[in-house]
């Protein structure tokens, strides 16, 4: 009798969603990018912030949850399902209501992290955000390619706990619902969402010899951003950076087409360990992090 190998819920060589993952530009953007959008959801980020214990080293969190999902999406799934085993334990205390109005929302409003809609918000931000990076960086996607993207984005969600049921069918439907609800009234960023949402994408901790690095990547994350995103964050731009956003995306782009693979694709274990080393020794130093000090 013979053992089936584990190739995990996104085997090589058979998942889009580990084929855009694996290229390493994206997983360096995505989840910056989701997060800083992702600001905008009240209930989402509020429940999110009352829950973490992670307000002191937001990059070490950020780093963290950016492993956590490379194991799902690269590892067996028994690496996989550890994961998802810790992310249901702290998934079960995230529960409660807001402590007072949010935009939209009334205190007193109920959330939690197993609400569906609020999931399938979490879902469809990472999914925007990946499938973005990889036409900016690598290469264009064709209708059915997003179409079976986004059904693996329905499988990842699941994973979590999303019921299929309340996702968008096809990608269409992900398209007209993600913008419409970026678009929509619902979309309101408190004080303290605005601080960190805007600290999540422009100020990752990069070491003092990266700080050109940095400020290639902060331009890059400003423009990969909504216009409506960079109206409600107060982000300013211009033809002209538009223009420089699109030259360095084209020699990003470039660059990777004839990097060796082993530079382009696969983890991302090396430049987050980078980043949360960087904020560490910038505490221990005394220095400021992006954290909310209430």
């Amino acid at each position: 009798m013979t053992t089936q190998p584990d190739e995990g819920y996104f085997p090589a060589g058979q998942s889009i969603l580990r084929r855009v993952h694996e290229h390493r530009l994206v997983g360096l953007f995505y989840g910056q990018r989701a997060l800083c959008i992702g600001a905008l959801a009240p209930l989402n980020y509020i429940g999110t912030s009352r829950h973490t214990r992670g307000k002191l080293a937001p990059f070490r969190r950020l780093t963290g949850t950016g492993n956590a999902f490379e194991k799902i999406y690269f590892g067996t799934r028994a690496e996989a399902d550890r994961v998802l085993a810790h992310v249901h334990r702290l998934h079960d205390t995230v529960k409660g209501e807001i402590p007072e109005d949010a935009g939209p929302f009334p205190a007193g409003t109920a959330y939690s992290a197993y609400d569906p809609a609020l999931m399938l918000w979490t879902v469809a931000l990472i999914a925007d955000s990946a499938a973005y990076f990889q036409e900016l960086f690598v290469a264009p996607l064709g209708p059915d390619e997003h179409e079976a993207l986004w059904q693996e984005y329905i499988r990842f969600g699941e994973l979590f706990g999303m019921p299929r049921e309340v996702a968008p069918q096809t990608y269409p439907e992900f398209r007209e619902y993600f913008d419409t609800t970026l678009a929509g009234p619902d979309m309101h960023l408190t004080d303290e969402a605005r601080y960190i949402g805007h600290a999540t994408a422009f100020e990752i901790p990069m070491p003092g010899h990266m700080q050109l690095s940095k400020r290639v990547h902060d331009l890059l994350m400003l423009g990969s951003l909504p216009p409506r995103v960079r109206e409600l964050y107060g982000l300013e731009w211009s033809p002209g950076r538009e223009r420089t956003f699109r030259r360095l995306a084209g020699i990003m782009r470039a660059g990777g087409s004839v990097a060796p693979r082993k530079l382009t694709h696969g983890w991302n274990r090396q430049s987050f360990d980078m980043v949360e080393r960087t904020e560490r020794r910038r505490l221990e130093r005394g220095l400021p992090t992006p954290q909310v000090t209430a």
